[in-house]
Parts: structure tokens; sequence; C-alpha cells
């Protein structure tokens, strides 16, 4: 979330495994659970290191799926799950193609890493997601920017189930520290904002079981 597209992420550094460590990374989560809003810990795949109880409240609704819950891999679950537009507002212009930048920033980088290629190999079985991928991404950096494809600083909209806040404003901040960092890792947060929407979220009907793809602003070329 914290690179634009095209940015070369910074291997990482190797990290003993130590005790110590590992008693940072338990201390770090006690730290994760004291804060109010959602936060995240991620690896170079996106895969879930840690979280919070506010991120596990924040995407409590949603269904299982056999390989994009938000707390084991977000890049799957954004891209692949049927419920990521029922919490994630605005789901693809404000997250769906902003992480499409990123993955393919992240196999430009790890490019043999099994994980991502996986998630690529998914992304091709669809034919929208495939277009938006190959096409349609360049179209919409082109046409809005580069600074369109960076979540750190960026303000986001969140269909939050508390009946209090429903559609949210949040702003999403990194915060890394060095230890993170150095094992390949990154922290973010959701700072959930002051309501400026409309109490009441408008909730579309829940998307069946199918195909990963839903995206509506691109189409294949023979659409």
């Amino acid at each position: 979330m914290a690179h634009q597209a095209g940015e070369q992420w910074p291997a990482p550094r190797p990290v003993p495994d130590t005790c110590e460590t590992q008693a940072y990374l338990q201390d770090y989560a006690v730290l994760l659970e004291s804060l109010a809003v959602p936060s995240l810990v991620v690896d170079h795949r996106w895969d879930v290191v840690m979280a919070n109880g506010a991120f596990e409240t924040l995407f409590r609704g949603v269904r299982p799926h056999a390989t994009a819950m938000p707390g084991d891999n977000f890049l799957r679950f954004v891209l692949f799950h049927p419920d990521a537009a029922d919490v994630l507002g605005e789901h693809e212009q404000g997250w769906c193609l902003p992480m499409l930048a990123h993955l393919r920033t992240a196999l430009e980088t790890y490019g043999h890493d099994q994980e991502l290629q996986a998630i690529r190999r998914d992304l091709a079985q669809d034919p929208l997601m495939e277009a938006a991928y190959r096409q349609g991404l360049a179209h919409w950096i082109h046409a809005v920017g580069e600074s369109a494809t960076r979540l750190d600083g960026a303000v986001r909209l969140l269909l939050h189930p508390d009946p209090r806040r429903g559609p949210t404003e949040c702003r999403i901040v990194e915060e890394t520290p060095q230890v993170l960092r150095d094992l390949g890792h990154r922290r973010l947060s959701m700072v959930l904002r002051e309501n400026r929407r409309p109490a009441a979220p408008v909730r579309r009907p829940r998307r069946p079981r199918g195909p990963a793809g839903h995206l509506t602003v691109v189409r294949t070329p023979e659409g």
C-alpha cells in the first residue's frame, strides 16, 4: 500500500530469527492491539503477519472464502473476495485498481515468488480481471496519475459494519519500525475520520459465488 506503481521495493535485509526478534514481534502485537483503528502488518506478498481487533471488527461480516480472507492475504481479499466491496467502498477505483498496481510492482521485484505467481495465475482465470491488469490499469493510471496508486496517505472509503459509522472515510498511514522493515514487513493503519457521509450505507446485494473477477469499469476487448 505504501509504494506507488513502478517504484521498486528494496529486498529485505536478512534478519536472524532470534529469540529477541520473536520477543519484539510478540510485544509489537500487544502494541498493535492497543490501537483503536484497524491496523495490520503485511509482508511483501501481502500475507497478513498480524492484525488487531479493530481490523477483525471491520471485516467481521465477510463470508468464509477458501483463499481470500482479509486476515490471511489482504491483496487476495481486495481482488478476489466477493464481499470485498461490501466493506471497501468505491472498491474498484479506491482499492482494486491500486492493488493491481501494487501486484504489478511486487511481481517486478519478486518475480519468482510462488505466492505472487499464484495470485497472478488466479487473476488470469477471469477475463475482466485480466483485462484490467493488462490494459485497464495503464489507461487508469494515465487518466488519474501515478499518485492515485499510492495507498500510504490516501483517503479511502470504508463501509463500516458499525451502524453508527456506516460509510466512513479513512486515511491509510504506514508507520513501519526498522525491525519490521528489516524483516520485509510493513504496518498499515486505517485512521477513521469524522463521518462526512450519510449515516446509512447503501448496501448492494451480495455477490453470488462464482468467478473471482468483479470489475465493471474495465471491459474485455469483445465487451
